[in-house]
């Protein structure tokens, strides 16, 4: 895992790295899940309306660590990503979520997040179901847990909808991943009224991981082999899998106090210019 943004080469256009991210060749949150940990058994269902696909999570091993593990599914063809909603995540699939968190708060399971979305579904069906209030519930009630949290950026992070899965005590992103408050295309639609001006509004808007490190938004980054992560799956999620267990051993020592201040104080330092 690199901490240090000097380590890191700038090498690609930030629209290449979106690129990369979006790659349906890409391992899945699935795939990730089965690689890092044994013993893994799906939980479903939201307790209130019902099971959304593209939230997955249940408790399993890595390397004989119980865990809590939850991310955004996408899938490698049209049949799964039609399936999953793209990874577009309904408020049941935030809900199911918090339930698995808050779960895992009980049971004193630290909590692993794989996030890979462009962001929440925007449909009508969503708004109706209180798809703003879900998330907000979900960044509330991630503050508050007293186990260790590790998120980590696989693919595509975008907007409320991945920061869903993302209140952490350590923020963890693979180095062809982006993670941004909004997708090039979205913003240029908004500022210029097509999306034509993505390519150079990605450079703008600080969306690949040496940026993101570099400003503190996440703490580090994993390598990927030459070409991404999808050019061989089996060491990049390898690397994530170090990554993830040298983050819970940092964090292991750290009371249920100290996590929620430690992580109240990460995010509340976010921005803050020094001496401005």
């Amino acid at each position: 895992m690199i901490r240090d943004p000097g380590g890191l080469s700038s090498g690609l256009t930030a629209q290449e790295t979106v690129r990369l991210a979006r790659d349906t060749r890409r391992p899945t949150a699935l795939d990730y899940i089965w690689h890092l940990c044994s013993d893994f058994v799906e939980l479903h269902g939201d307790r209130t309306h019902g099971d959304d696909p593209a939230i997955v999570g249940g408790p399993g091993l890595i390397d004989g660590t119980p865990v809590m593990v939850i991310g955004h599914q996408k899938g490698h063809d049209t049949g799964e990503l039609v399936a999953r909603n793209f990874g577009l995540a309904h408020p049941e699939g935030y809900r199911k979520a918090l339930r698995l968190m808050r779960l895992a708060d009980r049971l004193g399971l630290p909590v692993v997040t794989l996030v890979d979305t462009q962001g929440a579904a925007p449909g009508v069906g969503a708004e109706e179901r209180g798809q703003s209030w879900a998330i907000a519930e979900c960044l509330a009630g991630m503050s508050e847990l007293s186990v260790p949290v590790v998120a980590t950026v696989v693919g595509e992070g975008g907007s409320g909808g991945a920061l869903a899965l993302a209140v952490a005590n350590r923020v963890l992103m693979l180095r062809h991943a982006v993670y941004s408050v909004i997708s090039p295309e979205s913003c240029s639609t908004i500022l210029y009224g097509d999306p034509s001006h993505a390519p150079e509004l990605a450079e703008s808007l600080r969306i690949t991981a040496p940026e993101l490190l570099r400003l503190g938004v996440v703490d580090g980054v994993v390598p990927e082999p030459p070409g991404g992560a999808q050019e061989d799956p089996a060491a990049a999620m390898d690397a994530l899998k170090a990554a993830v267990l040298e983050s819970l051993r940092e964090l292991s020592g750290l009371s249920g106090d100290e996590l929620r201040k430690h992580r109240h104080e990460r995010f509340r330092g976010l921005g803050v210019i020094e001496g401005g």
